[in-house]
């Protein structure tokens, strides 16, 4: 592979750079998270996959950047940031919880060359909507839907200060997948691998069910116990999920 653009550095992050050739896991962040979240991930399917973790603007090294409060932009800027590590030769897999699920989806429309496969994490299928505008809420309500969600260390979120940096990359990022609305297109071609937990108030089976509708390839759905980070509960099992994933279209499975 050629060096990266500028671009992709901007928003690719290599926790665990492979040495040889191997398939890429393209991992997409949840509402107001960051790439480094994907680190634990990417130590244990090191020797599998290189995860390619993706950096939002507003956040960490790149909190000083505009936000971009917009799935299609987002995604469009994603798939140009990708373009450098698409390889013919070499599988590349979507993996993305939560608003980071979606964009992936919308990341497999655009990529010139298709994803071998998709894995969506706590997130209904694109085209099922619901009236949410956690985005127009105030500080204090936003804070209090971060909670709630437990996807953030809860010392930190006692902290002002630190609250006042996430809380512009939530709002915008809560803007972004509240306001979006799935545009009609052809079904995706790979697999979608469906991740939930039983009691994410974010999405219901049959709204996680409904992913099967987006693709002509194969479709499954697994549930564990625990809310919308269901996944930090039971970081062990959900990684065995995603490497049978991987393995499926790797042909290591």
């Amino acid at each position: 592979m050629s060096t990266a653009s500028s671009v992709s550095d901007t928003w690719i992050r290599r926790f665990h750079p492979a040495a040889d050739r191997v398939p890429r896991l393209v991992a997409l962040p949840h509402a107001g998270g960051s790439a480094s979240f994907w680190f634990p991930l990417s130590a244990a399917l090191k020797e599998r996959v290189e995860v390619l973790g993706v950096q939002y603007p507003g956040r960490q090294d790149r909190r000083t950047e505009p936000l971009i409060d917009d799935i299609e932009t987002l995604a469009e800027r994603i798939t140009e940031a990708l373009d450098p590590w698409l390889d013919e030769q070499l599988p590349l897999i979507l993996f993305g919880h939560s608003m980071g699920a979606v964009l992936g989806f919308e990341v497999a429309r655009r990529l010139r060359i298709p994803p071998a496969a998709l894995i969506a994490s706590g997130r209904r299928a694109p085209d099922r909507q619901r009236d949410e505008r956690v985005h127009l809420l105030d500080d204090a309500g936003l804070a209090a839907e971060l909670r709630s969600m437990s996807g953030t260390d809860a010392s930190l979120l006692a902290n002002d200060e630190v609250l006042q940096m996430v809380l512009p990359a939530l709002r915008a990022d809560y803007r972004a997948i509240e306001t979006y609305r799935c545009t009609p297109g052809a079904p995706l071609e790979c697999p979608i691998t469906v991740l939930i937990g039983d009691r994410d108030p974010k999405v219901t089976l049959d709204e996680a069910t409904a992913w099967r509708d987006h693709t002509n390839g194969t479709f499954a759905l697994h549930t564990f116990t625990g809310g919308h980070f269901y996944l930090t509960e039971h970081q062990a099992a959900v990684t065995a999920r995603i490497a049978d994933a991987i393995d499926a279209v790797t042909g290591r499975g």
